[in-house]
């Protein structure tokens, strides 16, 4: 069980680690330096542009990062 959950945990980190690196910068100054447009409230619809569908994932797998995290731990403690 705890090589389950431990395997588990390595492809919740990769996604993570792919979902975020997918994800557009938010921050001012890479639109500047980049020469990206800056998007206005219109130009957005919610969630239901790709942008905001990744976020969604991305805060998902973070949620299963941590549970499995604490699954391990308490294996680890009961199944020594």
């Amino acid at each position: 069980m705890q090589i389950v959950a431990g395997v588990l945990l390595i492809i919740a980190c990769l996604v993570i680690i792919l979902m975020v690196m997918m994800q557009e910068a938010t921050s001012g100054m890479s639109g500047a330096i980049s020469g990206g447009a800056t998007q206005s409230y219109l130009g957005r619809s919610g969630g239901r542009t790709p942008e905001a569908l990744l976020s969604k994932w991305t805060k998902i797998a973070a949620v299963a990062f941590f549970v499995l995290t604490i699954l391990v731990g308490v294996l680890e403690i009961f199944f020594k």
